[in-house]
């Protein structure tokens, strides 16, 4: 692997800039970029509540900015950083555009499907596997996810007692 590709907490980096964004427009901060070859093709932040849209998630958005940009459905040879563990939803759309890796931040004891509940991403019965990374800046990830759950419920950080989980 060149040292580009492996450089998972710079790539992190860029998506949690993506989930700034998202809690930006008051919106549940979760980030994704999409990495080709050393470069951002695709980001992606969520935008459910903006966009009314149960599918706006972070990885949605970039997946579909990525196949985009490539010209193609297939994102052979990309790795999706997002912030927290994918979703049912997102799992399988990962699997469906043949993603090669996913990095993921934090995982979500609620819906997380590569690794948590279940693992749609490695699935053998799948004809397609996606390679995991996980963990990669966890505390940072985590932390955006509870600091802004502690802001919907006007709790200040000192007060809450223990991290809120996601939605």
């Amino acid at each position: 692997m060149d040292s580009y590709e492996d450089n998972h907490e710079l790539w992190m980096e860029e998506a949690i800039k993506e989930a700034k964004k998202a809690e930006e427009l008051k919106e549940v901060p979760i980030g994704a970029v999409i990495v080709k070859e050393g470069r951002i093709i695709a980001r992606g932040h969520n935008l459910r509540e903006t966009t009314h849209d149960p599918t706006a998630h972070a990885e949605m958005i970039a997946i579909r900015e990525a196949s985009e940009v490539l010209g193609a459905w297939r994102l052979l040879d990309c790795t999706l950083y997002v912030t927290l563990e994918p979703c049912p939803m997102c799992a399988g759309a990962i699997v469906q555009a043949r993603v090669k890796t996913v990095v993921y931040g934090t995982p979500d004891p609620k819906a997380g499907c590569a690794g948590t509940l279940m693992n749609l991403l490695q699935e053998e019965r799948f004809n397609h596997r996606t390679e995991l990374v996980d963990g990669v800046l966890r505390e940072r990830c985590a932390g955006l996810l509870t600091d802004f759950f502690r802001s919907l419920r006007g709790k200040p950080a000192a007060e809450a007692a223990a991290p809120i989980e996601p939605a």
